[in-house]
C-alpha cells in the first residue's frame, strides 16, 4: 500500500511503524468456505460461513495526524493485524503545523474518494493565517457533511453517571467554520456564518435515518434561535419540516446553553442530538467529558460516498507527543468500527471484546482512566486479549 510523505511514495503494510517500508508480511486473504451438512435423507441444507470475513483485502487510507496520533495510530494498527483483520492502509502525512512534510490535500483527497474509508488523526489547526484549515478543506472537498459522535460508556471506566449512550450529529461543512471572515476596517473583525435550507434540511434527514436504522426512539434539535432568529431560525424550521416525515421518531429542539446544562446534569434524557457546527464541537467535548475523555469516544465523518473514522474529541495532545503515555482507545475503536462498515464484523467485533475485556478487568489502564500502564503496555494487553 502507498503511502506519501512531503511527495515521497513509501509502502506500508498492515501494521507497521508509521511511514516506514513494507517488510514482506503476507497478504493471502481469509477464505470464505461453505460448510455442508445432512440432517435426513430426505433434507439437506448448507450453511455459510458469516459474510464478515470476505475475500480479499480491504484498503483504507491512514491520516497520522499531529500531536500523539502517529503513536495511536501504530497502536491501532497492531491490533487489527493481531485480529488477523485483512486490510491494508495506505499512509498520508498531512499537516498544518509541518507544511514541509505535509502531502497534498488533493492526493489525501483522491485516495478517500477512492478507498472510501479512511482513518484520521486529529490534525492541529493553526491559530494564525488567513487561509482555510487542512480539516476545513478536507471535509468540504469530500463533502464530509455530517459528523456523529458515539458517547457511550464503556465498562470498566469509572463515571459519574452509569449506561449513557447517546449520538451527536453535526453538520460540519458551513455555519461559523466556513472560514469567511475578514477586517473590514482596522480593528473591526466580521465573521459570517452560513447556513441554508439545503444543508439544514440534509442534516436534518440524516439524524431521523439514523436514528430509524438504530431504533432510536428521539432526536433533539439544538440551537439558538431565539438570538440568530434568521440562521438558526432556519436550521430549526427545517428540523421541524423533516421531523413530519418521521411520525414514529419523537422530536424536540432544546437552546444551545440549556443543553449543555442538560448534558451534566440530565444527560439520559437525550438519545440523537442534531446542531450545527460550532455547537456540535461544544457538546461533542462535554459528551467526552462525561464517559472518561477524549481518549475513548469515537467519531465518524459522513459524505455520500465516503466514510473517515477520528476520535470523537479533536485534541491532538502535543505536549504527550513521544511519551508513550496517551490513551489509544478512541483510535483502536475507530478501527474496530471501519472493519465493521467494510463488512469484517467477525474482526470488529473480535476488537470491540478485547477492549473491553482489558477495560473491565481494570489492571492495564492508561494514566487518563486512573491506571499507570503506558500506551503500548494497554495496547499488548489488548492483543493478549485477543488471543486468549
Amino acid at each position: 500500500m502507498a503511502g506519501t510523505m512531503g511527495g515521497l511514495k513509501l509502502l506500508t503494510n498492515s501494521a507497521p511503524k508509521i511511514l516506514r517500508a513494507a517488510n514482506g508480511l503476507p497478504t493471502k486473504s481469509l477464505p470464505c468456505v461453505n460448510y455442508m451438512a445432512a440432517s435426513t435423507p430426505a433434507r439437506k441444507y448448507s450453511i455459510q460461513a458469516p459474510v464478515s470475513k470476505p475475500e480479499g483485502r480491504t484498503l483504507c487510507t491512514l491520516i497520522p495526524g499531529d500531536g500523539v496520533g502517529p503513536e495511536l495510530m501504530q497502536a491501532m494498527q497492531e491490533v487489527l493485524e493481531a485480529a488477523g483483520a485483512p486490510v491494508d492502509f495506505e499512509t498520508y502525512f498531512l499537516s498544518d503545523i509541518q507544511p514541509m512534510l505535509s502531502a497534498k490535500v488533493d492526493d489525501v483527497v483522491n485516495s478517500v474518494a477512492k478507498n472510501a474509508v479512511c482513518i484520521k488523526g486529529i490534525l492541529s489547526s493553526p491559530v494564525t493565517g488567513d487561509r482555510a484549515s487542512i480539516n476545513y478543506q478536507l471535509r468540504s472537498k469530500l463533502d464530509l457533511f455530517a459528523n456523529v459522535v458515539n458517547v457511550r460508556t464503556l465498562p470498566g471506566i469509572q463515571t459519574r453517571h452509569k449506561n449513557l449512550d447517546m449520538i451527536i450529529i453535526r453538520e460540519q461543512t458551513e455555519g461559523e467554520f466556513s472560514s469567511l471572515e475578514h477586517e473590514s476596517v482596522k480593528g473591526v473583525v466580521e465573521c459570517y456564518k452560513i447556513v441554508t435550507a439545503e444543508k439544514s434540511k440534509r442534516i436534518a434527514k440524516f439524524a431521523f435515518d439514523y436514528a430509524t436504522k438504530h431504533n432510536r426512539k428521539k432526536v433533539t434539535a439544538v440551537h439558538k434561535a431565539n438570538i440568530m432568529k434568521l440562521g438558526d431560525g432556519l436550521f430549526l424550521k427545517c428540523c421541524q419540516e423533516v421531523a413530519k416525515l418521521y411520525p414514529k421518531i419523537e422530536f424536540d429542539s432544546m437552546i444551545v446553553d440549556n443543553c449543555t446544562m442538560q448534558m451534566v446534569s440530565n444527560p439520559h434524557q437525550f438519545d440523537v442530538l442534531v446542531m450545527g457546527n460550532l455547537y456540535g464541537s461544544i457538546v461533542d467535548n462535554i459528551g467526552a467529558g462525561l464517559v472518561g475523555g477524549a481518549g475513548v469516544v469515537v467519531g465518524s465523518s459522513y459524505s455520500a460516498n465516503s466514510v473517515v473514522y477520528e476520535p470523537g474529541s479533536r485534541h491532538t495532545f502535543s505536549e504527550a507527543a513521544g511519551k508513550n503515555v496517551a490513551n489509544p482507545t478512541a483510535v483502536i475503536l475507530c478501527g474496530a468500527k471501519m472493519l465493521m462498515h467494510v463488512n469484517l464484523q467477525y474482526h470488529g467485533s473480535k476488537i470491540y471484546k478485547a477492549v473491553e475485556k482489558v477495560l473491565k478487568s481494570g489492571k492495564s489502564l492508561t494514566k487518563d482512566l486512573g491506571g499507570q500502564s503506558s500506551t503500548q503496555e494497554y495496547t499488548y494487553a489488548i492483543i493478549h486479549a485477543l488471543q486468549h
